[in-house]
């Protein structure tokens, strides 16, 4: 079976779906998780999804901040919900598929929504960076986010971390910038291998490539100078690695209007 999903901080659901019916219509992925969807679970936009033909929704939200949501045209057998660092701030929920859907192994998907940070890169000045830190710790000790031997996990989102070189602009500039701190960087390479995941982009894409998936509002024009940082990611677990037949990043829907400033990644498998 060929599955696609994408990943998309959307930045306000109900601000963007036109944007987002656009991409459901041209890119249709079987699931898409969103990210910020900024909106309590009732007023999440329900109907239009269920037009779009994606039936099957996964809620964690909250009013005007975070939320994290996974729409699907293909049924969930369970849905579960985590919170991190005692906080209930709508970060994370996760949903299984199996045989309502057709897939025979099991298949998790893992959708979060990681703390930025603030723009302070001292946890002792700056409660927001405490805070990822910790949440990237506690991402790491997590059980349940270590899939081992033939187990079927997908972990998506914005990760809110540009951990490699070329995941940035500029190296060397954002050295001190939340987002690609050593320590940031170190402790989501942790997670990574705590799980002994696969970063689907990092394995289909040369390190010596620049990839981005984020370039920043303050820019007045975000072409200029190409200063993007890769903050959306895609892994799966060693199981999944050879399943893994396409990876896209939509760079284009940044140019859309009153566009995310993230854009969409889509991964295709074949389970």
């Amino acid at each position: 079976m060929r599955l696609s999903l994408t990943t998309w901080n959307i930045n306000s659901v109900r601000l963007r779906i036109d944007l987002v019916a656009k991409f459901l219509k041209s890119a249709r992925p079987e699931v898409l998780c969103l990210q910020e969807t900024k909106c309590i679970d009732d007023a999440f936009p329900l109907k239009r999804f269920k037009r779009l033909g994606y039936e099957h929704v996964a809620l964690n939200g909250q009013k005007g901040y975070h939320g994290v949501a996974i729409v699907s045209k293909i049924p969930f057998e369970s849905k579960d919900i985590r919170t991190f660092c005692d906080k209930l701030d709508s970060r994370h929920i996760s949903v299984s598929f199996g045989e309502k859907a057709g897939i025979a192994k099991p298949l998790v998907l893992h959708n979060f929504y990681v703390p930025a940070g603030g723009d302070i890169a001292d946890p002792a000045l700056n409660e927001k960076f405490d805070h990822k830190l910790r949440f990237l710790d506690e991402m790491t000790a997590c059980e349940p986010l270590h899939p081992r031997g033939e187990d079927r996990h997908i972990l998506v989102g914005d990760l809110n971390v540009a951990p490699h070189e070329n995941d940035v602009w500029s190296h060397k500039q954002l050295l001190k910038v939340v987002s690609h701190t050593p320590v940031e960087t170190e402790k989501l390479k942790a997670a990574l291998a705590a799980g002994e995941w696969v970063d689907v982009a990092r394995d289909r894409i040369p390190m010596s490539e620049k990839v981005y998936t984020w370039w920043s509002y303050r820019s007045p024009d975000w072409t200029v100078g190409d200063r993007g940082r890769r903050l959306d990611h895609i892994w799966v677990s060693r199981a999944l690695k050879d399943a893994v037949s396409d990876f896209k990043i939509l760079r284009d829907a940044r140019n859309w209007e009153r566009p995310s400033d993230h854009v969409p990644v889509t991964v295709t498998l074949e389970v």
